[in-house]
């Protein structure tokens, strides 16, 4: 049995508990008083090895408890996990004033500070440190993760402002902005007069309409015949529209993927509606050498493929670019993915051309991490071609010569062949639509292992180039047939269920020891638990997304899963995601980009990937509910 908690520590005793305290979350981020305040309510215990500290009968929690010295060992519905000295627990029970649904007990002899629950909940509510870490402690750790990897990086910073920072940061206030009847005579004088690229047309209640460029002159004003009576023709009759707009708060990545998409350089950007401000490309990249923009346009105006290596070097270093960054994962992901395809687009249009084939008869498919949009730095080709039903024969023999060399080009971008021969080159990767469509059918209905596997794959697609129609009843086929298979959906699930997160039976981080190193392998143990478990819940749910996230969120929402579990289940994919691209980051010198090395990791990023990890786990419970074994 415990002994019972000391009296509140001296004063001599408070001041080593500070020092102690403030190396450690969330205290180190707490506001003075709250410490001051946490540290005069605190008691000390000690338990026994063995001992149980909480568990569900004991009732509503009343203390939250600072481990300083042992290990404690939970177990539970989520299985079993540790809190090692420095955590606190049990965070949710005590904001919640509920009951622990997990057993507690000492691993060892155990010395805990404990924090008076009603003392918690009350300094939570002025301190947002506080508050944050009780109630999302994965949304906590996240926000402290990474201080020495930011420290390795941030030399790289090339800017001023990130990729995350927010459009106001960095708008031109006030726009040059006109009425759609304006003049266009006046309006480009007043351009003019003022040096600006661009002039925004909106309605009387400011609401964007349109835009004109010093770069939609030339076509829309200078060159038409007859000449166009700039004292009699409206604004409106010249100006691109609609205006594709951007709201105020968005982010500098979202202005910087709309430009490249829609070949802008120029975005509104509006607050409830209203102009309030403008962005250029060259606003977001005046400092950096490289924008998305500009490797975008040079992608697209390549004219020969071995134009193209190059342009792959600079997708490459911009991402890395990004990550010093510290632009968010998913963000990072989308835009490296958006760059990738335009080099495969723009390869495919080039070799269509050079082997006489009309780009309209196919379409350029990506399968795995490229067809969910979640491509990293470091990525291999899946990919295929989707051929019309009238191909022919001797046609269909030259669609597969061009993959062939799709791939080889890809190769020499830096994009490995695939080890598996899911590529375009391969006969079984270049198939008419209809073959396509009874294969994927087959695979639904029979169910063999081999089957499982390549639906793992394939069935994540997506296309990137030539008649886009062609792909769109494959994805409708596997969307309407996969909830009515399930056998299918069992097998993919029990499939889904053999891997495992990266937690040991204790519940620790379980790592292959190397020497000094300890390995975790972020993908097959990490970041494939939550796509496989995400694929079988979009598939029973009808959920046609692609990514991940959507995935886990769309078929959670679908399946009434509480909003924080399903939202829960999305950040520790996204946290895991950037411990992968950081790892990659690290690897350049040849070790596997997978693999990190958990002694290199602080308290907070170990702590944080541990979080994940239960995570994973507690998803993967929910895949078995819902598919047992039996």
């Amino acid at each position: 049995m415990a002994d019972p908690p000391s009296p509140t520590p001296s004063a001599s005793l408070q001041a080593q508990l500070h020092a102690e305290l403030a190396r450690h979350e969330p205290y180190a981020r707490v506001l003075p008083a709250t410490l001051q305040a946490l540290l005069e309510g605190a008691c000390e215990a000690y338990y026994a090895p063995g001992e149980l500290i909480a568990g569900p009968s004991d009732g509503p929690q009343v203390r939250l408890r600072w481990i300083r010295r042992g290990r404690v060992t939970g177990q539970g519905p989520g299985g079993v996990f540790a809190h090692e000295a420095g955590q606190s627990f049990p965070a949710g029970a005590v904001l919640g004033a509920r009951a622990v649904v997990a057993s507690y007990r000492a691993e060892g002899d155990v010395f805990c500070l404990e924090f008076e629950g009603a003392l918690v909940r009350q300094l939570a509510q002025d301190d947002p440190a506080l508050a944050g870490f009780l109630q999302d402690r994965l949304r906590h750790l996240q926000a402290r993760s990474g201080p020495a990897a930011r420290a390795a990086h941030a030399s790289r910073l090339l800017a001023q402002h990130s990729m995350q920072a927010s459009l106001a940061s960095i708008a031109r206030r006030p726009v040059y902005a006109v009425g759609p009847h304006a003049p266009l005579g006046e309006v480009l004088q007043e351009m003019h007069r003022q040096r600006v690229g661009s002039v925004v047309v909106a309605d009387e209640a400011m609401r964007p309409l349109g835009i004109l460029t010093r770069h939609d002159l030339l076509e829309r004003v200078v060159l038409p015949s007859p000449a166009l009576d700039l004292a009699c023709t409206a604004v409106s009759q010249v100006m691109s529209s609609p205006a594709r707009t951007l709201d105020l708060q968005a982010r500098v990545h979202e202005a910087a993927l709309l430009m490249a998409r829609h070949g802008l350089r120029h975005v509104p950007l509006t607050s409830q509606g209203r102009l309030e401000g403008i962005v250029s490309e060259r606003d977001l990249f005046a400092l950096q050498r490289q924008s998305l923009g500009s490797i975008s346009a040079m992608l697209r105006a390549a004219s020969a493929p071995d134009e193209l290596p190059a342009l792959a070097g600079d997708i490459r270093a911009f991402a890395r670019q990004l990550l010093a960054q510290e632009l968010a994962a998913p963000a990072l992901a989308e835009l490296v993915t958006h760059l990738n395809d335009e080099l495969a687009s723009r390869l495919y249009t080039l070799l269509a051309a050079a082997h006489g084939l009309d780009p309209q008869r196919a379409c350029w498919v990506a399968f795995g991490s490229e067809g969910r949009g979640e491509q990293t730095v470091a990525t291999d080709q899946d990919n295929g071609l989707v051929l019309a039903d009238e191909v022919g024969d001797d046609e269909l023999e030259r669609w597969r010569l061009l993959g062939a060399a799709m791939n080889r080009w890809l190769d020499a971008c830096g994009y490995p062949l695939c080890k598996g021969g899911v590529m375009a080159g391969e006969a079984a990767c270049c198939l008419r639509q209809r073959d396509w469509r009874a294969r994927f059918e087959h695979w639904m209905d029979a169910g063999e292992p081999q089957h499982l596997l390549n639906a793992s794959i394939y069935f994540d697609l997506r296309a990137l180039q030539g008649r886009m129609s062609l792909a769109e009843p494959l994805q409708a086929a596997i969307v309407q047939r996969a909830p009515m298979r399930p056998r299918f959906l069992w097998l993919m699930a029990q499939g889904a269920l053999r891997l495992q997160p990266a937690l040991s039976w204790h519940g620790g981080l379980d790592t292959r020891d190397d020497g000094p190193h300890r390995w975790i392998d972020l993908k097959l143990h990490g970041t494939a638990v939550f796509v496989e478990a995400a694929r079988v819940l979009a598939l029973a749910t009808g959920v046609q997304a692609c990514s991940t996230r959507e995935r886990l969120v769309r078929a959670g929402q679908a399946r009434s899963v509480a909003a924080h579990e399903h939202e829960g289940w999305a950040r520790a994919f996204e946290v895991l995601q950037a411990f992968r691209l950081r790892a990659q980051d690290d690897a350049r010198g040849g070790a596997d980009p997978n693999h990190i090395d958990v002694a290199t990791l602080d308290d907070v990023d170990r702590w944080l990937l541990k979080e994940t990890m239960r995570v994973a786990r507690r998803l993967q419970q929910f895949i078995a509910l819902e598919w047992p074994a039996s």
